[in-house]
């Protein structure tokens, strides 16, 4: 059956699909599922190959709407929340309690938050995703599209002798603070040259996340740049403590700057800077996952940071290393920033630009260092993806999970 044929029997019956056998390494499924529409539609490689009707939460016990991906499957689980009720085939979004399931599917949201499946939809769906598979919920209707754009990333050849299989770039503490506990890397390791295998298969997929700075990650630099001017700043874990406030008023007597009142003022870290022949304080951060674990983060500059990122997705739905070539497909989510968010950020436009085409609009605007873009496109991987947004990971996100970007429809 052709490919356009499954495609129309999918959306006309909304049932399940003979799914074709590809190896792993070269199959890319995503899941979207629209809350306004109560459906969901599956893509492989780029194209959708099967919906289904769902049940996303009922009024009350509303489906958070974002970017989650699949973390633990039961052929069987009961709900810890709800009197132990029966959820067959589930696919775990969040550790709070959203699944994919099967369940009772009427014409009109009934569930407690998660999406309920038809009987078999729910089984053939459950049988051809594996951990890690992203699933994006929406309140209005959004589909994926292919993009091409120069910032995407490309599969960088690694196979040259003694060249470093990792980025040396110095890694800092990655914290992630949530209702699970934290999660951290080590900080300032490097890699041997060592003589690289032939690659057997593709890495586990990277997930990378872009995003505004906040304190902490400022508060990290302000360290790196004491430490080196000579100023014992303790380690760079964006915390004030003792030793970091003793180093920030030894550089002000330096400079003849007041010790009295605010710590960290803007006069301070341009004085910082200039002295450590930094231009300025980058404005974006990029932070990487792979197999549900922090990798690294590093600063990324976002031009006219003043204006909103807006929420958007990609992913590389192919990725071949020996051509050098990836495709990607994404979208842009809708996500309405809270005006104490907005002013916090120093978004005063909040307005994305680009209209249509707001995942150009974003790619243009984000300048990642060439250490970093080297480093992650050694480990590019066949379902590597991107997400970019204004606001950081939600507090969803900890041990065992991918990036988890909750969203927000209409003004709040």
């Amino acid at each position: 059956m052709s490919l356009r044929l499954r495609l129309l029997t999918g959306m006309l019956s909304a049932s399940i699909l003979a799914f074709p056998a590809l190896a792993a390494d070269q199959k890319s499924l995503q899941i979207v599922v629209s809350k306004s529409e109560q459906s969901l539609a599956l893509y492989e490689n780029g194209e959708i190959i099967a919906t289904s009707k769902i049940s996303s939460g009922k009024a009350g016990h509303e489906t958070p709407s974002g970017i989650f991906s699949i973390l633990e499957k039961r052929k069987y689980h009961e709900s810890n929340i709800y009197s132990a009720a029966p959820m067959p085939f589930m696919q775990r979004l969040t550790w709070s309690g959203i699944a994919l399931h099967e369940g009772k599917v009427p014409n009109y949201p009934a569930s407690h938050g998660c999406v309920r499946l038809p009987s078999k939809f729910a089984q053939s769906l459950f049988g051809q995703t594996d951990r890690g598979v992203h699933v994006i919920i929406t309140g209005a209707p959004v589909s994926l599209r292919f993009v091409q754009h120069p910032a995407l990333f490309q599969p960088r050849d690694d196979s040259d002798d003694g060249k470093l299989l990792l980025s040396d770039v110095e890694l800092r503490p990655a914290t992630f603070d949530t209702a699970l506990g934290s999660v951290e890397v080590a900080v300032n390791e490097r890699t041997n040259a060592i003589k690289p295998t032939v690659r057997e298969k593709q890495s586990a997929p990277l997930r990378i996340l872009i995003t505004r700075r906040g304190e902490r990650e400022k508060v990290m630099d302000i360290q790196s740049l004491l430490t080196r001017l000579g100023f014992d700043a303790g380690t760079a874990d964006g915390y004030t403590g003792e030793m970091t406030i003793s180093a920030i008023n030894g550089f002000k007597r330096w400079k003849g700057m007041k010790t009295t009142g605010p710590l960290l003022t803007d006069a301070f870290t341009r004085a910082l800077y200039q002295s450590a022949g930094e231009d300025h304080a980058p404005s974006g951060q990029i932070m990487v996952r792979q197999d549900f674990k922090p990798l690294f983060e590093a600063p990324v500059d976002i031009k006219d940071p003043n204006i909103a990122l807006g929420t958007h997705f990609f992913e590389a739905v192919s990725v071949d290393r020996d051509s050098g070539h990836a495709e990607w497909n994404g979208m842009t989510l809708e996500n309405h920033l809270p005006a104490a968010a907005r002013k916090r950020l120093g978004i005063t436009e909040a307005e994305a630009p680009g209209g249509f085409d707001q995942l150009s609009a974003v790619l243009d605007r984000i300048d990642i260092p060439g250490d970093i873009r080297e480093r992650i496109e050694e480990e590019l991987s066949t379902g590597s993806s991107i997400t970019v947004s204004d606001l950081s990971h939600a507090m969803e996100t900890g041990q065992g999970t991918d990036f988890i970007t909750v969203t927000k429809e209409g003004p709040v």
